[in-house]
């Protein structure tokens, strides 16, 4: 079946459908156009693009969830139900977790003159210590200067702010209008999300009819999948740096690690949503307490955390994002760095989903759409040796269980094997 002709549906849901086949000329001329007016249109388009996508990612998101409220409710209260629903999900959240944090975060700011003095007098150990054994090198002043001036910046920011509050205050406007922008065209996604995927099937090429092969819903599916694999690998790797920081409180190896093992594993945990830059953010508060504290207690929360990311990379992440995103890890990195180099920290932030998209869109044209080859045509006669299926239009090699050809579309004929069975 060819590009211009009308695909037919499959007559019974699960039943195989011919592959459509993209003629030569369209090949040629149209494919590549296409290619060229979508770039253009994204590069002047700009932060519009994002929003759009980001509105996207968010309908595909909340879209299964309306549906299990429409069984009971009309389509627009079903929609308004879920965005009230994650919000109330998202303040539960952080009303639980609101209370001990910020307990932990004022105890930590109250503590911080105390952290400088017991790093001075480590300072001032060190230089006895180098003294002694006749090592001519002033550390001590240069570190107590250092440790000032981090102390004066830790409790008195507030100079520093007030001088950037005006570009603060017209980026927080600007990222409030986008967010508002998304918002709106996320409810108007959802809304004509039953039109937007009926318009989508027709477009596509035809799938077999059941759910395991309609297009739309593979889409949501592998949005909502890297969703679930990406909030489950956060709260694993969140509590894990929790119990380890407990423990290591506890031995007495840092002792402030059992005082704010929460905050700082709920804030490793939420920077793990920042792909590759996360895990060094998320250490760094630590990191940096233990370095007050003393530095053999550096260095020990400095191992704790190299572990816990080999931990992350060969074990946790492995299998987490073995069935919900499914993607090379080459590919993975070539996502974020084009996200980073078109949109920054956005562009970062929606790169995965994007990229689980487009991996379900390619394997759903490898099935069902095929390009008509460009080069002669070889005879099935002199096709490879040997039994399997062949196709009896074009001679061509199928793969096991294919109903019809890659190459022409045409269905397939079987070529019986030396015993005489069919194959």
């Amino acid at each position: 079946m060819r590009m211009d002709e009308k695909p037919p549906r499959s007559a019974q849901p699960g039943e195989p459908v011919p592959p459509v086949v993209v003629p030569k000329w369209i090949q040629l001329v149209i494919l590549p156009l296409a290619l060229l007016g979508l770039w253009a249109l994204a590069r002047a388009s700009g932060s519009v693009l994002l929003i759009l996508l980001i509105a996207s990612v968010v309908a595909l998101i909340l879209n299964p969830l309306a549906k299990i409220f429409q069984r009971v409710m009309p389509r627009g209260l079903s929609i308004l139900t879920a965005y009230v629903s994650v919000w109330a999900l998202l303040a539960v959240i952080g009303f639980l977790l609101a209370n001990p944090i910020s307990t932990e975060v004022n105890h930590f700011s109250n503590n911080v003159p105390q952290l400088v003095r017991k790093a001075n007098h480590e300072l001032d150990s060190l230089q006895h210590w180098l003294t002694r054994n006749g090592i001519k090198v002033q550390i001590e002043k240069q570190g107590e200067t250092a440790l000032q001036t981090l102390q004066k910046r830790v409790l008195k920011s507030s100079g520093t702010i007030v001088s950037f509050s005006r570009d603060l205050l017209g980026k927080l406007v600007t990222v409030l209008i986008d967010a508002v922008l998304v918002l709106v065209l996320s409810v108007y996604l959802l809304v004509y999300a039953p039109r937007i995927g009926t318009l989508t099937r027709r477009i596509m090429p035809p799938g077999d009819g059941t759910a395991a092969d309609d297009y739309p819903l593979l889409v949501q599916r592998a949005v909502f999948g890297y969703l679930r694999g990406q909030f489950l690998f956060s709260l694993i790797m969140g509590a894990s740096a929790t119990l380890f920081l407990w423990l290591l409180g506890v031995s007495g190896l840092f002792p402030d690690g059992s005082r704010y093992a929460l905050f700082f594993g709920a804030f490793y945990g939420l920077m793990e949503f920042i792909p590759y830059l996360g895990p060094f953010l998320g250490a760094a508060p630590a990191v940096l307490v233990a370095l007050f504290a003393h530095p053999i207690s550096a260095v020990w929360v400095v191992s704790m955390f190299v572990i816990l990311q080999q931990l992350e990379g060969h074990v946790v992440a492995p299998q987490v994002f073995r069935i919900s995103l499914r993607i090379n890890p080459i590919l993975i990195i070539l996502a974020l760095l084009i996200g980073y180099q078109i949109y920054g920290i956005p562009g970062i932030l929606v790169a995965l989903p994007l990229a689980a998209v487009i991996r379900q869109t390619v394997e759903y044209l490898r099935r069902h759409l095929v390009l008509e080859q460009w080069n002669t045509v070889v005879p099935a006669a002199h096709g490879p040796a040997g039994p399997g299926e062949v196709c009896s239009e074009c001679g061509a090699q199928a793969d096991a269980g294919d109903a019809y050809c890659r190459t022409c579309g045409a269905g397939l004929a079987m070529v019986d094997d030396p015993a005489g069975s069919p194959v």
